[in-house]
């Protein structure tokens, strides 16, 4: 049996599908590169139309014969629209604005767009390897930009201090944390994929990438991976034996850190997290952590509100934490919506001590922004989308460790809310399933 990917010839100054979904990528990693070039904000709102544009251009000139690839797409398609009913049903009952709803749809759904997109795409052997080098080469383009921050421009020395170290997410308030983001899923990718360079090569990519994270004092980004890799191997625990050694080799290792950063100088940044004290039930730390849950049900008005939250954009996720403020002039007329909500909970996060020392104690983060705006019916939609992923396209342990450090994430920050870092993901992802297909395709060839 043999399976072969059809070639046509286009005419000169035919745009193919897999360069507009770079195209559309690029829109999302490289926008705040434009913006001191005098380029209008407005260039940040670029990625929401052409990763929607990338995908419909791919799905109606698809001509995959695969039934599993077209079965995949169909649940895929089903998930996004199911998600798109409770969003625009969360806005119609808390009266949010239309845009509103398609921005927070667009914030959640882009990634499982953009992976749609690419499972679609027909992707011969050479046409992945230029996807794929596409997209490192943007990695390694925001691990020199951090460098260049930190090692000539010494921005570190300026107010914010490393703060400011953001890679190619300059200007962005927490550039610093996407930017570190970006580079430790790239370190995990490039070291497990790039078998054909030498395994010194690979260590010292991961190496620069880990450097990235303490320049850039991202510390969180550290602890997303750890936290996901531990995760990941309880997954597919089968030898309790091994598990167990494997445990006491962690206690170790944690046992080794513990003592680093209370006795490395470079290391001292981690000390913030170390104090018992704050996270008791009645400690700091989780009062100002768990604000979003305590404010968002003082402001229900309906039962409904369990379900569907209190509208796209109206608590604490990317739209209505960030967004809104931030482009209100723009988006204000077009009939967007505030609520009191995001408000209270960044006074909550100015009246405490713990408010500006580490995004980890942060109200606003991913998974308190889906339940406060859309409530139980948005979370299940979201985990029925994670859910076809993880079974269909995460065909590979990297591509479930990567979605395990996105849903981390979304316990500490934004970030499953932030287009540079989680198309970033996404496209790995996809990437990761085409080239199973492709290994898959070549052994059946060999039949």
């Amino acid at each position: 049996m043999t399976t072969q990917l059809e070639t046509v010839t286009k005419p000169k100054g035919y745009v193919t599908n897999s360069n507009l979904t770079l195209f559309a990528v690029a829109t999302a990693l490289f926008p705040r590169v434009l913006i001191p070039l005098k380029i209008p904000s407005v260039i940040n709102f670029l990625h929401f139309a052409m990763i929607p544009l990338a995908c419909g251009s791919t799905l109606l000139n698809s001509r995959s014969k695969d039934p599993k690839q077209v079965a995949l797409s169909k649940q895929l398609l089903g998930g996004l629209f199911f998600f798109l009913i409770v969003v625009f049903a969360s806005a119609l009952l808390n009266d949010a604005g239309v845009v509103n709803a398609v921005l927070s749809y667009l914030l959640l759904a882009e990634p499982f767009i953009l992976i749609l997109t690419i499972v679609s795409l027909p992707m011969a052997p050479d046409n992945y390897e230029r996807f794929r080098t596409w997209i490192l080469q943007c990695a390694m383009i925001n691990l020199i930009f951090a460098y260049v921050q930190k090692y000539v421009f010494r921005l570190d020395r300026l107010i914010g201090l490393e703060d400011n170290v953001k890679g190619i997410f300059i200007g962005q308030g927490a550039g610093h944390v996407i930017g570190g983001s970006v580079a430790m899923t790239f370190a995990v990718y490039y070291f497990v994929t790039a078998k054909s360079k030498p395994f010194w090569f690979r260590v010292a990519i991961v190496l620069a990438c880990f450097n990235h994270l303490i320049i850039s004092d991202t510390k969180q980004v550290l602890l997303s991976f750890i936290a996901a890799y531990v995760l990941l191997y309880l997954i597919n625990v089968k030898d309790i034996r091994k598990t167990l050694m494997y445990l006491v080799l962690g206690v170790i290792a944690g046992s080794a850190f513990l003592w680093a950063i209370y006795n490395i100088e470079y290391l001292e940044p981690y000390t913030v997290w170390i104090r018992p004290e704050i996270y008791g039930p009645d400690g700091e730390a989780t009062r100002l952590k768990f604000a979003t849950f305590r404010i968002a049900v003082g402001h229900y008005h309906s039962p409904l509100n369990w379900l569907l939250g209190l509208g796209p954009g109206h608590t604490v996720g990317r739209l209505g934490g960030w967004m809104l403020y931030a482009y209100w002039n723009l988006l204000g007329p077009l009939g967007a919506t505030m609520h009191i909500a995001s408000a209270e909970v960044w006074m909550a996060v100015g009246a405490s001590w713990l408010g500006d020392q580490s995004s980890l104690f942060s109200p606003l983060f991913g998974w308190a922004g889906i339940w406060g705006d859309l409530g139980i019916l948005g979370i299940a939609a979201y985990f029925y989308l994670a859910f076809i992923v993880w079974q269909k396209v995460c065909v590979i342990d990297l591509s479930k460790y990567l979605m395990l450090t996105v849903f981390v994430f979304g316990l500490i920050f934004s970030q499953l809310e932030e287009p540079g870092y989680t198309l970033f993901v996404a496209t790995m992802i996809g990437l990761g399933w085409q080239d199973y297909q492709n290994n898959v395709r070549n052994k059946l060839a060999q039949q």
